[in-house]
């Protein structure tokens, strides 16, 4: 597998794994913050720097799997604009 397929890869499993947080804040800053890393660094060709880059990617990836799970169990409910049947009422 070609290094550019390996980070498409590794690319849609952090997006996954990010829509899975619980927090609209959370979820959101996580996947804005995966696609500008990724989007900065798509021309990058040093076989060194794509290691780092790699390992970098991994290492978030985890902590956002970890972090997702310590979410999970600790939820504090959802705010009102993340409910999916929102009933707007008029006074």
């Amino acid at each position: 597998m070609g290094s550019r397929s390996k980070a498409l890869a590794l690319y849609k499993q952090i997006l996954q794994e990010s829509k899975k947080f619980t927090s609209y804040n959370y979820r959101n800053y996580a996947i804005r913050k995966t696609r500008d890393e990724f989007r900065q660094n798509k021309e990058v060709t040093d076989p060194q720097k794509l290691k780092d880059l790699f390992k970098k990617a991994k290492d978030n990836l985890e902590i956002v799997q970890r972090q997702v799970l310590v979410g999970q169990m600790y939820d504090g409910g959802r705010l009102v604009f993340n409910l999916e049947h929102f009933v707007y009422r008029y006074w």
